[in-house]
């Protein structure tokens, strides 16, 4: 750790990349920006920084912005991964050789189980140093990119759970990154985080179940609208799929309609009262394209995780299941092979407690194999 303010890495260049990094620099850090492609740092380059507009304001100064992991990760404290979940294995294959220990990693967000790639992906590519690797529950920022090198912050969330692999660790770690995010609070554990990934509900369904409206090219309002009483009882269904199979992990989920509670105070005797209760899905149109994050990402990363572990735990999820194979059938794409699986990640063969062992850390590093094979035998 430095011996002042954490240096911080920020790995993309997109919206929300771009508005961390600039933020990080106005609020006194050093900061490095790593992007895959160099394209998108031109401007930063020439600039030396980032020009924020909106509920922050300034000049943010960038020290090094590159799409060399080589020359941005060495001696930062925090790498704050800011890219869609699609590309985490990527990012995690990039950064793999650079990192070193006592670095801290958080994915923003990790959706579903992005801790828990990261970590085995970085693990197989022999990584042994004695990185923590982290996720958070969701987004800090609203933002988007006006211009090169320019950004607008919308907003900045106020509570935000962040899970760190080794859960035990969650405190550490949020004692160097609070430095600069007092948002950041402590969110249990990487299965928490993962399953409370409500986005997960909401996007896609509401995206497959409407797209006759959403091409069609027409405004409306994708949360009202767009929620409709048999569209509500779908993702009541889902919600609760989502709920079984944390359930089943010794993990309690909050439904859809409690979230909505929590974040935003909104309240309903079922999940469509408590979305029409929302003042702040109010305004908020829908896409007019399907081929957008709410699909292309949650479908992959959020959906297909949480269907491989029900399958593996053996919890049925037939409306889980649907989306998949409707959104595959789509865009004429296999979600769920292109898609974070408990096969992908090497964990299809770990018993509940096992998982739960990983997830606070008292799993010790090549064991999971060794374990098996003795609970198999037992």
């Amino acid at each position: 750790m430095s011996a002042e303010k954490p240096v911080f890495c920020v790995v993309g260049a997109g919206h929300g990349g771009i508005a961390m990094a600039g933020h990080l620099s106005l609020l006194g850090f050093e900061v490095r920006l790593l992007n895959r492609t160099a394209e998108r740092l031109l401007a930063i380059q020439t600039e030396g920084g980032i020009d924020v507009t909106g509920e922050v304001e300034g000049f943010g100064r960038v020290a090094v912005a590159t799409d060399r992991a080589e020359e941005a990760l060495p001696g930062a404290d925090v790498v704050m991964v800011v890219v869609p979940a699609t590309g985490h294995r990527a990012v995690a294959e990039l950064c793999a050789p650079h990192l070193k220990s006592g670095q801290i990693v958080v994915l923003n967000p990790g959706r579903t189980f992005g801790a828990l790639e990261f970590h085995q992906v970085v693990r197989g590519l022999g990584c042994k140093d004695d990185v923590m690797i982290a996720e958070t529950q969701t987004f800090l920022y609203a933002s988007r990119v006006t211009g090169p090198g320019q950004v607008k912050v919308f907003r900045v969330k106020n509570h935000i759970p962040l899970a760190a692999i080794r859960a035990h660790r969650i405190p550490e770690c949020l004692k160097v990154v609070r430095q600069a995010y007092p948002q950041f609070v402590p969110g249990d554990n990487v299965f928490k985080t993962s399953f409370n990934n409500i986005g997960a509900v909401f996007h896609p369904a509401l995206m497959i179940l409407n797209t006759g409206w959403i091409e069609d090219a027409d405004d409306f309002e994708f949360y009202f609208q767009g929620g409709s009483p048999s569209v509500t009882a779908v993702l009541e269904k889902l919600d609760a799929e989502r709920v079984a199979v944390a359930a089943e992990l010794g993990i309690e989920a909050m439904s859809a309609r409690q979230w909505l509670y929590f974040a935003y105070d909104a309240a309903g005797k079922t999940l469509r009262d408590a979305m029409r209760a929302n003042a702040g899905y109010r305004g908020i149109t829908a896409p007019h394209q399907t081929q957008m994050r709410y699909l292309t990402e949650d479908v992959p990363c959020s959906l297909v995780p949480m269907s491989s572990l029900g399958k593996q735990l053996a919890v049925p999820t037939p409306v889980m299941d649907s989306l998949i194979a409707l959104a595959s059938a789509m865009h004429d794409r296999d979600y769920r092979a292109e898609g974070r699986t408990m096969e992908k990640m090497g964990l299809d063969t770990l018993s509940v407690k096992q998982l739960r062992l990983l997830a606070i850390g008292e799993l010790p590093e090549g064991e999971t194999e060794e374990v098996a094979e003795e609970e198999e035998e037992q």
